[in-house]
């Protein structure tokens, strides 16, 4: 079968009366129909003067209408999907930014987005969902559009971008990443073939359809595999078995946070989980403890693959394998789509069991930020993109990864990297989860801290945990300051937050 290089071809790959999209809002959605939606709506934006190349925002909720019309809108122009969160100044950033020609709301909707595209005279244009039709069948309403032929109408090609997405600027202005159509299929390519995903699997999906992680691993790879995902209307732990019992998934992807969270249930569902076994689970988006690792393997009796993501590849890198291929834990598998190599400062590949810079190059890698040749300059070297993060490679070609560069802490002139205090005290029986983060000092430039968060039940003194860490660790790597919260904060896609946390906990 010849490789997609467009969501036309990748959506061709479903039989016409198997089930595309599911959700406990309608039926079930075929491929047909599916293709049908997506017609319709380059057909809709077209009529509404929008065409290939230009961009149109989505803020929408999570559900199956939302990954209809990320299909739909990035096959014949370019799709922006925004945290339906974000506050009204947070929005008119990102749709300046994007110079959005549209933004694509629900019907009825709170009118915050809606009155942001209107005092940038953006137009906006209704989703209105048509639920009896199948799950994430819905019409379009582009009556403030002003119409007229879009520039280049009709379906997108393999060069044309897909989809736009921001980097998260927890340092910096965020960026604007371009992937065209065929990064994306690249990647949902790579992702279905890590997984062996067939038309027989059901994903269901609890990302966030805004982020790279949930479009192209929860929603494109199970669809170029002409397989069907069971659209969750966003995350929620206390639903999460309900959704299983009714969906009957063969896998789900998440962040470590939200396994944590359905661990935390898991036990009121053993009869859920017996009745419907998966045949992996997959995580991906930030370091997975090797505990948590455990837990879930002998919650529900199936193999966890770690993998490792970020936008800028279009999401997957590296991941451990599916039996009978090799899997170590602690690590985030091997070259998985992309080339993937160690560099140094002076931009030599290093030898295996070196720690350097992770770098990568492939299909799925964009080929540049927008507008932004300074950071492009920083990022692409020697034929490679640099990703910011630290590792090394194993003689097996496992990748270890030992931080985020930015958060490397530097204790007058010791480097520490925050995931190996981590991983220590996560190891502790009394916490749950914990985030290991640099205060500023007035002599040593930054200090070690941690915040931490306790097991149901359990309770622990500062003076314990850093006793405990010191019992493993170089001393300058102990925490010289543990606070103790109910919950850490998050990003928007469930991952703790490492950088600025000083700050936000006032130190």
């Amino acid at each position: 079968m010849t490789a997609a290089s467009t969501i036309w071809d990748l959506l061709a790959r479903g039989e016409d009366d198997a089930v595309a999209i599911a959700a406990s809002s309608a039926g079930p959605l075929t491929y047909q129909g599916l293709r049908e939606q997506v017609d319709e709506t380059v057909n809709a934006l077209n009529a509404a003067g929008i065409g290939r190349g230009d961009r149109v925002a989505i803020v929408l909720p999570n559900g199956p209408e939302t990954a209809a019309a990320f299909l739909g809108v990035a096959a014949g122009a370019t799709s922006a999907p925004l945290n339906p969160q974000y506050r009204a100044e947070e929005l008119e950033f990102y749709l300046t930014d994007l110079a959005a020609k549209a933004l694509v709301v629900e019907a009825g909707a709170p009118a915050a987005a809606s009155e942001v595209a209107a005092r940038l005279g953006i137009p906006v244009i209704a989703l209105e969902a048509t639920p009896e039709k199948g799950a994430g069948r819905f019409r379009l309403d582009a009556g403030a559009a002003p119409g007229g032929a879009p520039a280049s109408g009709g379906p997108a090609a393999p060069s044309d971008v897909a989809l736009v997405l921001h980097t998260s600027g927890t340092t910096s202005r965020p960026k604007i990443v371009p992937l065209t159509h065929a990064n994306v299929c690249a990647s949902a390519s790579n992702v279905s073939r890590t997984l062996a995903l067939t038309a027989a699997d059901r994903g269901l999906v609890v990302m966030p359809l805004f982020h790279i992680h949930g479009l192209i691993a929860g929603v494109l790879a199970p669809l170029l595999a002409g397989g069907s995902v069971f659209c969750a209307p966003g995350f929620n732990a206390l639903r999460f078995f309900g959704w299983v019992s009714e969906a009957r998934p063969t896998w789900y992807t998440a962040v470590p946070t939200m396994h944590q969270a359905i661990l935390a249930r898991a036990g009121h569902n053993p009869e859920v989980i017996a009745a419907s076994p998966l045949r992996f689970i997959r995580s991906s988006s930030s370091s997975l403890p090797a505990r948590v690792l455990a837990e879930l393997e002998a919650t529900f009796g199936t193999r966890v693959i770690e993998s490792y993501g970020m936008t800028e590849a279009a999401h997957q890198m590296t991941s451990n394998l599916l039996a009978p291929g090799e899997r170590k834990p602690g690590t985030v598998g091997v070259a998985s789509g992309p080339d993937v190599a160690i560099m140094d400062d002076a931009g030599q590949i290093l030898p295996q069991g070196r720690i350097g810079e992770i770098v990568i190059r492939g299909d799925n890698v964009t080929l540049g930020y927008e507008n932004n040749p300074k950071a492009n300059a920083e990022a692409f070297a020697h034929g490679w993109f640099r990703t910011g993060d630290q590792g090394a490679m194993d003689a097996d070609g496992f990748l270890t990864i030992t931080g985020r560069l930015k958060e490397i802490i530097d204790r007058g002139g010791e480097k520490i990297s925050p995931r190996e205090v981590d991983e220590v005290l996560m190891d502790h029986p009394a916490v749950l989860q914990v985030v290991t983060f640099a205060i500023p000092h007035d002599k040593l430039g930054e200090e070690v801290g941690a915040a931490v968060v306790l097991r149901d039940g359990h309770s622990v003194a500062e003076r314990d945990l850093r006793d405990y860490v010191a019992g493993r660790l170089a001393h300058f790597k102990v925490p010289r300051k543990v606070i103790f919260l109910d919950e850490i904060p998050k990003g928007p896609t469930g991952k703790l937050q490492r950088i600025g946390l000083a700050q936000k906990l006032g130190l």
